[in-house]
């Protein structure tokens, strides 16, 4: 396993709309993979599909209301349960500012996966790509509502 390879992602955006709405947006266990209605309770594992990924386990590991929710997946392993070496940390942070809510997405977890090299590193390339399109989506769909 490589030492040297980046470990995380890190995006935010500003999203003009109340604290509820962003919340309940992001509170959606996988919405970043695929809407499910499920809320996110400490514990619990909901199984979203994408049409084109395919099926991801997302875990809940810890809430705070309306300002955290971590999240764990296996997204360089579709299909697989979730597992020691094969999960990826997902962390959303909210902040109120004056003009909106500041919501901040770090995934961290790339360099310990227990896969090759070129799939940790497809990973990493694969979701680095993603979390501006998913954050625009979020952003979108919260301002629309507003």
């Amino acid at each position: 396993m490589t030492t040297d390879m980046q470990d995380r992602i890190e995006r935010e955006t500003l999203i003009a709309a109340s604290l509820d709405r962003v919340w309940s947006l992001v509170t959606d266990s996988g919405f970043w993979i695929a809407p499910t209605g499920v809320p996110a309770v400490v514990g619990e594992t909901t199984v979203t599909h994408h049409d084109e990924y395919g099926d991801f386990p997302v875990s809940v590991e810890k809430v705070d209301p309306k300002s955290y929710v971590a999240y764990r997946w296996a997204s360089a392993f579709e299909g697989h349960e979730l597992q020691a070496g094969h999960t990826t940390l997902v962390e959303f942070t909210l902040t109120p500012e004056a003009e909106g809510i500041r919501l901040r997405v770090v995934e961290s977890g790339f360099s310990a996966l227990d896969a090759p090299e070129e799939q940790r590193r497809g990973g990493l390339r694969d979701n680095t790509e993603g979390w501006p399109q998913v954050l625009d989506a979020l952003k979108k769909n919260a301002e629309e509502a507003a």
